[in-house]
């Protein structure tokens, strides 16, 4: 039998969730150039890694659809004939971006603004509200390292971290030791706010089982309440009097307390004013303790391309460039609600599935019209793509920067090459724009 040998890199960071882990240990078979063994990560990042091993799903050279079906080409076939789909589209959608590398998508602001064309990332399907909320009233934040070293009472509200960051528990919130809080999940009261029994509720202090689309009421009766109003209810959103009393009390009597709020909260009736509301509520208790909230962000860099779009253009996501300059309206320019509409005819979906994730029909009007897919792995978007690139998986395959959910910016590693001749996110774009500069003549 021979032996392998192995290249071991540690300190690596985990490109799955907002909770960016950094310190897996990756092993890696220096002859084949696949990964063989990932230590410290949780089930489903170590999946991620090892789903960039070569396999059938796997694509590694540029693909266009002929009668039905995809033929293999070159590079410079594939980069010619999505430069005249985007350059001939009067509205083209650019979507995705949540995870891929920050200076990837900086290159999707770039060919927006070129194209004229729209401009969105996954925020408008999950955490859109949230930042509509801090653009109205700001928010109190901090790192996870604070939570970590300081919070003695930690509240999930419509997220389900046990499923969705699932190291993020014990690394920040719960099965932790911090500097203030040396006693780990003995010096630590977990209160759950969600209407179903999920597993982070069945291991907190206190669940608080709510009515489904109703936090907004009972944020806004916790905030009378916290501020001495008295309230002639037996109940509020399915949740008794006295628990709802039993929980201003925990919170008022806190040494350091945040909520974890995740897209239960922004994706129920209200929206962004149960974030508003939410924020209120923690500025209201910083009257009687130390209160922060802090968004559960889901893609690994939501956060660096709320970011990176903002920097570049001023706002966060759904952006237009058709008159030439950046407009913000969600809404009006977000993916979904202009594909209901129709209004969409050409598509760039870079490192994101739609297909899997956006209601039926404007999952069909995307397919009715030319579709481009920047995409490492076969997903039912890039299966019904016209145009599909080959991308190396950012933080396996190629370096590049992401923002963890605390908007701390973390440098990926690399650990391992693309099979094929997949090209990074970053080079697609960038070639993609040469090319469309050349056609128009730039």
């Amino acid at each position: 039998m021979v032996e392998r040998k192995l290249r071991t890199i540690s300190d690596v960071i985990c490109p799955f969730c907002g909770t960016l882990c950094d310190d897996l240990e990756v092993d890696v078979d220096i002859k084949e150039e696949t990964i063989v063994e990932i230590r410290n990560g949780c089930q489903i990042g170590t999946k991620k890694f090892f789903s960039s091993n070569p396999s059938g799903h796997r694509y590694t050279k540029p693909r266009i659809k002929e009668n039905d079906s995809f033929k293999e080409v070159s590079w410079d076939e594939a980069f010619d004939k999505a430069a005249e789909i985007l350059i001939s589209a009067k509205r083209p959608l650019l979507y995705g971006f949540s995870s891929t590398e920050c200076e990837a998508q900086s290159k999707g602001v770039e060919l927006a603004e070129l194209l004229g064309g729209i401009l969105d990332n996954t925020a408008s399907v999950c955490h859109g509200p949230s930042l509509l909320a801090i653009q109205d009233v700001g928010a109190p934040m901090a790192t996870l390292g604070d939570f970590k070293n300081r919070a003695d009472l930690v509240i999930f509200w419509g997220s389900n971290p046990v499923h969705a960051h699932p190291r993020h528990l014990g690394r920040y919130s719960e099965f932790v030791r911090g500097y203030f809080r040396k006693d780990g999940r003995n010096d630590r009261f977990i209160v759950v706010v969600d209407p179903r029994n999920t597993h982070t509720a069945q291991i907190a202090d206190l669940f608080i089982q709510i009515k489904p689309s109703e936090d907004y009421e009972l944020l806004n009766a916790i905030r009378a309440m916290v501020r001495g109003v008295e309230l002639d209810e037996k109940e509020i959103s399915g949740v008794p009097m006295e628990k709802i009393k039993e929980l201003v009390n925990i919170l008022k009597t806190c040494n350091f307390g945040v909520i974890f709020f995740g897209m239960g909260l922004t994706q129920s009736l209200a929206h962004h004013r149960n974030i508003d509301a939410a924020i209120s509520l923690v500025r209201e208790l910083n009257d009687h303790t130390k209160f922060l909230l802090m968004p559960m962000r889901g893609h690994y860099n939501v956060t660096g391309a709320n970011i990176v779009f903002a920097w570049n253009t001023g706002y966060a996501y759904s952006i237009d460039f058709s008159k030439g300059y950046p407009r913000y309206n969600p809404g009006e320019f977000s993916s979904v609600d202009l594909l209901m509409r129709d209004e969409i005819d050409a598509s760039l979906i870079v490192a994101s599935d739609p297909a899997s994730n956006f209601p039926a029909a404007s999952v069909k009007n995307l397919f009715k019209h030319p579709l481009i897919s920047i995409e490492p792995h076969e997903t039912p978007t890039s299966a019904n793509a016209d145009i599909n690139f080959p991308a190396a998986i950012a933080g396996i395959e190629c370096e590049g920067t992401a923002y963890r959910m605390d908007s701390v910016p973390i440098r990926l590693r690399k650990v391992k090459d693309a099979p094929g001749k997949c090209l990074s996110d970053k080079e697609i774009l960038e070639k993609l724009i040469e090319k469309i500069k050349e056609k128009k003549g730039e």
